[in-house]
Parts: structure tokens; C-alpha cells; sequence
């Protein structure tokens, strides 16, 4: 399964799980890699990521993935994602990506894939992603992890959103230099 093998070369971190969707489908909920760390021994092991897909929530099969959402911390970090991830992404899919930086929803058509960008500097992936697709805590009932993911993938799939549709370069010269809220102990 694909993101077997995304697991495999360390690109699953801060895992909140992974397992069988049914019917031939994989869920994952938790960080991805986009920019990995460097090198930090001779053992090939690695520093922490330089960026990653906050709360990525993935939907995948054998070789495709099927659903993306997730947090940007950096509206830059488009590109890495596309470069990394657009060859396993399901042709001509879409993908909701919450982004720190950026003050007004927008779509961007990237690598054949449409994102729908919208802004987030503070909140829970998981729970903005519910509401945006509105869906309630019933539509869950009785759910596995991974069947919740499948919910939150066939909502998406009816979700028609109407915001401006701009190029890579315009939403990139739209950064405002908002970083995200980080909450710890007191």
C-alpha cells in the first residue's frame, strides 16, 4: 500500500494512526514530510523535518492517494508538497490545505491537482476540516478511525467551493509573514 511505503522511508512523523480504510484503502491521520531533515550520522539517520503537512488527514490505495488536507505552515510549502507527492496523487484530484500565512481563501491548480487554500493560523485541523464540510458528529457514529476518513473523503468529494481560482505565483506573493499560534505549558 502507498502509504506503507511513505512509512517506509520515514515519511510519516507524529503519526496519530494508520490503518485499513476497507475495500483497498489505507487512512492516515497525523504530520507528512515535506522537506526532510538533514542527515545526522552515519547511519543515515535524519534531524527532524525542516517542513511537514500539519495534521495531514490521507485517504490512499495500492498506488494512489485519493484524498489530502491538511496545514501549510508557509504558503512556499506548496511547491515541496506538489514535488514529493503529486506522482501518488489520483489525476485530476482535489485537495483542502489550510495555510498560516495567507488572509483569504483562494483555488490554485497545481501539478494537475486543484487546491483549495484557505486560512488558518490557530485550530485543530481535524475539527476545521469537519466544519468546513459540514459535517456533524453523528456522521460518524460508530465509525473506526479510518471509516472516519472515509466519511470526511465522500463529503469532500460534494464540496464545491466558489473562491478565486489564481496561479502558484500569485497565491505565493500573497504570504502575509503570519506564523503559527503555538500553544505550551504555562
Amino acid at each position: 500500500m502507498l502509504l506503507d511505503t511513505f512509512e517506509t522511508q520515514g515519511l510519516l512523523y507524529n503519526s496519530n494512526f494508520k490503518e485499513g480504510a476497507g475495500a483497498g484503502l489505507q487512512a492516515y491521520r497525523g504530520d507528512l514530510v515535506l522537506i526532510e531533515g538533514e542527515i545526522a550520522d552515519n547511519l543515515g539517520r535524519r534531524k527532524p523535518p525542516v517542513a511537514t503537512l500539519v495534521g495531514a488527514v490521507l485517504l490512499a490505495d495500492e498506488t494512489h492517494l485519493k484524498f489530502l488536507a491538511g496545514s501549510l505552515d508557509d504558503i512556499a510549502h506548496l511547491t515541496p508538497l506538489v514535488e514529493k507527492y503529486g506522482a501518488a496523487c489520483t489525476p485530476g484530484m482535489s485537495a483542502l490545505l489550510y495555510v498560516v500565512n495567507i488572509d483569504k481563501p483562494m483555488q490554485v491548480e497545481a501539478g494537475g491537482i486543484l487546491f483549495v487554500l484557505l486560512p488558518l493560523s490557530d485550530g485543530l485541523i481535524w475539527n476545521e476540516l469537519v466544519d468546513e464540510l459540514r459535517l456533524e458528529k453523528g456522521d460518524f457514529k460508530g465509525q473506526s478511525s479510518g471509516g472516519k476518513v472515509v466519511t470526511v473523503y465522500q463529503a469532500y468529494r460534494d464540496y464545491r467551493p466558489k473562491y478565486e481560482t489564481v496561479t502558484q505565483e500569485v497565491a505565493g506573493s500573497r504570504a502575509n509573514g503570519a506564523r503559527r499560534a503555538i500553544h505550551g505549558a504555562v
